[in-house]
């Protein structure tokens, strides 16, 4: 088995978490959920088109929030294995990930095999 420059795939992870988490921030601090109810009943009175679009951002905003809790999830399980030694190791079959797939997507899990497979169906 290669010997991967753990390190740097930690630092790598640590600074994508960073990132996600401040994106995370930033797409809560932007919700109009905080507004009291006499302004959100304000803004139901506005044209239907306008409240087309508040909805709809307000459904980007909620999908990008799922989608970065769960990557925070796959970055935290990347650094939970490093600590414990299994870092570039398949979680399904045990080989080796390829470090070109690691550095491509460091919190990769899956070997592109097994990844394939789970495409497939």
């Amino acid at each position: 088995m290669t010997s991967l420059d753990t390190e740097r795939f930690r630092t790598a992870l640590l600074d994508e978490r960073k990132r996600v988490q401040d994106a995370l921030e930033y797409i809560r601090s932007e919700e109009p959920r905080g507004a009291d109810d006499d302004q959100q009943e304000m803004n139901l009175d506005n044209h239907p088109a306008e409240n087309a679009s508040v909805t709809l951002d307000q459904e980007i905003d909620d999908t990008l929030g799922e989608n970065s809790q769960h990557l925070l999830a796959e970055i935290d399980s990347a650094l939970a294995r490093i600590e414990n030694g299994t870092y570039g190791a398949c979680v399904r079959c045990g080989n080796q990930i390829a470090p070109e797939r690691l550095e491509a997507v460091p919190h990769v899990s899956l070997c592109i095999d097994c990844k394939l497979q789970d495409e497939r169906g």
